[in-house]
């Protein structure tokens, strides 16, 4: 069982009532109270609060700025990863702004709103935690086979694990998935970690290829044996030889086509169109189509006999937005990346495009999230990418959020559950511990968000 771990924030604010009236303000935290600078630091030392709550007029400038723009930016030289959250004065905007300039997370103008800044809290805490686990997960899976797939999600480990256990032998694989979750990727790692790794990868995408030349792309051709053949040409199956062949969408190949690829399969001999003589080829077969094979097959537009053949081994590749905390994982990758590439390394993405990264539905999967992250990286101002440079229009594809403060909160504990649960793999007991409750407490959760 996972050790659970304390919610730890800091408040940094000298006025003793609005101390005793924040200590209590904030449910499931530990909280420190500082009243000056020097305080604070110890504080940030001895508890390291994923959130700091700084008031910008702290002694001996209670009045102005100074100190707590001079605590702001000795919290974050200790701490980078802490999101602070500053409050000033009624009205002084200019302050605050500044405030953001120098790295705080977000701002708060007095008078204070506990419940207000509650939810401030909430967030940044989540945010936090997220990029935590993130790290945690990344340097977990840096020793990975797969070092071409970025994954840190449970469903995605699995998919990793099952690769690394089948690339040993030559059974028949079939890849599903929607467009653009990496099909091809997972293709080519089955060869790279086969013992036919030192020979070719040949891959055929069956859907782009005309259907009146993929029997001569696949199977070859003798001179002669066509208007235009004036020479003899081996198929891509032959030219796999030894190696690995991927048959990518092979839920368009024709019906005739997949008479003659089951006769391979079965036979593992080919002949070339125009040829007479059968030409035996060793070559280990992977596949992969977005289509659902099996409604295909009560159509009658796909060969059962065939899909026995092609699926002695199944898997299935998660949509982006079923892979629990990938999403921002990756966005980073590809940032740091395309950043490196054009000379401009060491962006970052602000907090309102992470947010918006994760509440992006992904349609296009992986190869949306790369084709976008790197527009952004090309046009993007400055050492941080926003939200408005990824041009995610998440109002149209996510629900708004509501204004009600118990709506906005219930909505974030959903997400919350969900996250913890694809993190622990559905073990309760280990999915309490990561939220920080007891499992009869999230089960009463999982019940009143209908997740049971």
């Amino acid at each position: 069982m996972a050790k659970t771990q304390s919610k730890h924030l800091l408040v940094v604010e000298d006025d003793k009532g609005l101390q005793s009236q924040l200590r209590w303000a904030f449910d499931g935290y530990e909280v420190a109270i500082a009243g000056d600078r020097s305080e604070a630091i110890t504080a940030l030392r001895r508890f390291e609060p994923g959130v700091v709550l700084l008031d910008l007029g702290l002694p001996p400038d209670p009045g102005g700025v100074t100190e707590g723009l001079a605590t702001l930016r000795e919290v974050l030289s200790l701490a980078p990863e802490t999101k602070v959250i500053v409050v000033t004065g009624d009205n002084d905007r200019a302050n605050a702004v500044k405030a953001i300039a120098g790295g705080a997370w977000d701002f708060h103008q007095k008078p204070a709103d506990p419940e207000l800044l509650a939810m401030l809290v909430d967030r940044a805490y989540h945010v936090y935690a997220l990029e935590r686990e993130n790290l945690r997960l990344q340097k977990a899976s840096e020793n990975m086979p797969l070092r071409d797939i970025i994954a840190v999600s449970p469903e995605m480990l699995k998919v990793c694990r099952t690769v690394e256990k089948i690339a040993p032998t030559d059974i028949t694989t079939l890849l599903l998935g929607a467009s653009g979750t990496g099909k091809e990727r997972f293709a080519r790692a089955l060869h790279e970690l086969s013992p036919r790794a030192g020979k070719r990868m040949v891959a055929i995408n069956c859907a782009a290829i005309p259907e009146n030349l993929l029997e001569s792309e696949l199977f070859g051709y003798e001179k002669g044996a066509f208007t235009g053949a004036n020479q003899q040409t081996i198929g891509k199956i032959e030219y796999a030889n030894e190696g690995t062949l991927f048959l990518d969408e092979i839920g368009d190949l024709p019906l005739e086509l997949q008479a003659k690829l089951l006769r391979f399969l079965q036979e593992r001999v080919v002949e070339r169109i125009g040829g007479r003589k059968e030409i035996p080829v060793d070559v280990r077969i992977v596949c992969a189509t977005h289509q659902n094979l099996e409604e295909q097959m009560k159509e009658g537009r796909f060969r059962e006999d065939l899909y026995y053949r092609v699926s002695e081994m199944t898997i299935k590749i998660p949509a982006l937005k079923d892979r629990t905390g990938d999403t921002a994982v990756l966005a980073k990758a590809f940032l740091a990346r395309f950043s490196g590439e054009l000379g401009n390394g060491g962006r970052s993405f602000d907090a309102a495009a992470l947010e918006a990264i994760e509440r992006y539905s992904w349609p296009g999967n992986v190869r949306e999230l790369e084709s976008r992250v790197k527009r952004a990286a090309i046009m993007a101002e400055g050492s941080q990418v926003t939200a408005e440079d990824l041009e995610l229009d998440v109002d149209a594809n996510e629900e708004a959020l509501p204004l009600n403060l118990r709506q906005v909160r219930d909505a974030a504990e959903r997400g919350a559950i969900i996250r913890a649960l694809g993190h622990a793999g559905d073990n309760v007991s280990e999915a309490a511990a990561l939220l920080g409750v007891t499992r009869p407490t999230l089960y009463t959760m999982l019940e009143k968000y209908g997740l049971k």
